[in-house]
């Protein structure tokens, strides 16, 4: 029997207490396009990480990537961290993902909201965060390992898609702040990273939605529910994405914060590629 995606039953999993009305899981259904998900599960049972992501973005969506740079991908056997900006929310990491790859021939891991292990066809390859609340002992031993084996990572430091962003006079699409984590690790497991930056930007509905929630000062990252509507709202486009040169671990000395190295290699990413609107 293939997978099939019940929001009902997801809502359950996740708030077990709440009552959700029919109507609110209907809609629910419609922007996250349970039907088409579904469809596509049924045409693909067995396919699974790579090969599904071929299936996803070949034939579901239509879209295509060139990459710039894949001579800065490293070649020798040493883990790295990739670290990306992250302007889809999902789209860019399963492509990047499927760059990487091909390039690189090894195991990968992507860090993702938790919300994605309901992609079963996927789990192998997340590596899941809880963005409301903490990991599990399951979930934090296997972080721990994933640090320790010869296992890449990618990595979006901002923790959620990018936002549109008025800067030096401009309206732009760029990530939030860029948490430490990712210099903290590369540090402890002598790990070089290899920034990514991905062009590309959501919808202006979103970018609005999401304003607006922040004005009305609302925590609850609502905007994140339109993401696989965003998804499919990508259909035919072409990607471009731009591998930098490598940053070396010794690099992040003790002259700064894990934080302001941080937001050194946010400032590399975007130094010479922007998306602006």
């Amino acid at each position: 029997m293939p997978l099939q995606l019940n929001i009902r039953a997801i809502l359950k999993r996740k708030a077990p207490h709440v009552h959700v009305p029919d109507c609110v899981v209907r809609y629910l259904e419609r922007i996250t396009h349970v039907k088409q998900m579904n469809a596509f599960l049924r045409k693909h049972p067995i396919e699974r990480n790579y090969e599904f992501i071929k299936f996803v973005i070949d034939e579901e969506l239509g879209c295509s990537a060139s990459i710039e740079g894949t001579e800065n991908i490293p070649t020798d056997d040493h883990p790295v961290i990739f670290v990306s900006n992250h302007p889809l929310g999902g789209l860019d990491g399963m492509i990047i993902a499927q760059m990487v790859n091909g390039k690189r021939n090894r195991p990968l891991k992507v860090i993702v909201n938790e919300l994605l292990m309901n992609m079963e066809p996927l789990t192998d390859l997340w590596a899941p965060v809880n963005k409301v609340g903490v990991l599990s002992k399951e979930q934090a031993i296997k972080q721990q390992q994933m640090w320790e084996s010869a296992t890449d990572v990618l990595t979006f430091p901002a923790g959620a898609c990018s936002r549109l962003q008025h800067i030096d006079g401009k309206w732009m699409v760029r990530d939030l702040e860029w948490k430490k984590n990712f210099i903290q690790r590369a540090r402890e497991y002598k790990r070089n990273i290899v920034p990514i930056y991905f062009e590309g930007h959501n919808s202006r509905f979103f970018y609005a939605l999401a304003y607006i929630r922040k004005m009305l000062g609302l925590k609850l990252n609502i905007e994140m529910l339109y993401l696989v509507d965003e998804m499919y709202g990508a259909r035919g486009k072409h990607f471009r994405v731009h591998v930098l040169p490598p940053i070396p671990y010794t690099t992040f000395d003790n002259s700064r914060t894990p934080a302001k190295w941080a937001d050194y290699v946010k400032k590399y990413v975007y130094a010479t590629n922007y998306t602006s609107r």
